[in-house]
C-alpha cells in the first residue's frame, strides 16, 4: 500500500517492495540515470508512437489560448511544448518535476524550442503542490503518475490546484485490451526493452523497471475510480494503441 505516514509501511518499486520513504530516492536514481538519452529511448521503444499518444492527450486536454497549465512530471518538456502551442503568448506554461535532472533537460530543450516567455519551470513533487487553491485551468501528467508514491494523494492536490471548470489529463502506460497482444507486449517489455536500455542507454536495470512500473499501475477502471474518489467528476478514459496507453480525463466543477 502507499501510506507515507507510516514509515513502517512498504510499497512498490517495480516488483519489489521497498520502504514507503525510499520510492522516491529510488525513483530519482532511475531518472538521473536516463535523463541524457531519456528522447532518444522514447523514441526507440515506442517506435515513434509517444508522440502521437502526446498529441492525442494534448488534444484530449482541450488547452486554449490564455489558459494557466500545470504539466507535472514533466520531465524533458514534450508536453509542455505542445501546450505552450496551445496556450499562446497570453497564457502559461509551468514545467514541472521532481527530478533535477530530467527538469534540465525539459528547460533546455524547451528554451532552444523557442518557448522563453511562456514556459516557466519548477522543480516540485505531485504530492505537494506549492500552489494556492484554484490556480489552473489544466493540469496534466504524461507517463508520470506510476512512479509518484502516493497516487491518491497526488491526484488530490491535482484538484485543490485546479480552477473550477478545469481538467485534470493524465497520459499513462495501462493494460492492453486486445488478448492476443499480450503476449507480445510482454515479451517486448521484459526482453527486448532492458536490452535496449543496455545496448542504447548503458542501463537495462531502469528499463527493467519501466517495464514493471507500468504492471504495477492501476488499470484504468481502477484509476477512473481513484479520480473519483479524489473529487473529480465526469470522468472518462481513451484507450490508445489497444490500450498499451491510456488518456484519462477528470473534470472540477
Amino acid at each position: 500500500m502507499d501510506n507515507p505516514d507510516n514509515s513502517s509501511e512498504t510499497t512498490h518499486f517495480g516488483y519489489r517492495q521497498v520502504p514507503v520513504a525510499e520510492k522516491a530516492a529510488h525513483v530519482a536514481a532511475v531518472f538521473r540515470s536516463v535523463a541524457q538519452k531519456y528522447d532518444i529511448m522514447n523514441d526507440l521503444m515506442s517506435l515513434g508512437l509517444h508522440r502521437l499518444w502526446k498529441q492525442q492527450a494534448i488534444n484530449l486536454a482541450g488547452a486554449r489560448p490564455g489558459m494557466r497549465v500545470l504539466d507535472l512530471a514533466g520531465g524533458t518538456g514534450d508536453l509542455a511544448r505542445l501546450l505552450a502551442k496551445k496556450v499562446g503568448n497570453s497564457g502559461l506554461v509551468v514545467l514541472s518535476d521532481i527530478n533535477e535532472a530530467m527538469l534540465v533537460q525539459g528547460r533546455d530543450r524547451t528554451i532552444d524550442a523557442g518557448h522563453v516567455g511562456t514556459v516557466s519551470y519548477a522543480l516540485l513533487d505531485a504530492q505537494h503542490l506549492p500552489f494556492p487553491d484554484n490556480t489552473f485551468d489544466r493540469i496534466t501528467i504524461g507517463f508520470g503518475l506510476r512512479n509518484v508514491t502516493d497516487k491518491a494523494q497526488a491526484l488530490r492536490a491535482i484538484y485543490r490546484a485546479l480552477s473550477p471548470g478545469g481538467v485534470a489529463m493524465v497520459l499513462e502506460f495501462s493494460h492492453p485490451y486486445v488478448t492476443p497482444l499480450k503476449p507480445l507486449y510482454n515479451l517486448y517489455s521484459f526482453q527486448v526493452l532492458p536490452l535496449m536500455g543496455r545496448l542504447v542507454a548503458n542501463d537495462a536495470a531502469s528499463y527493467r523497471y519501466l517495464a514493471e512500473s507500468i504492471r504495477m499501475h492501476p488499470d484504468q477502471e481502477t484509476l477512473k475510480a481513484m479520480m473519483k474518489d479524489a473529487g473529480f467528476e465526469d470522468c472518462d478514459y481513451t484507450n490508445l494503441s489497444g490500450g498499451i496507453v491510456a488518456v484519462h480525463r477528470g473534470h472540477k466543477y
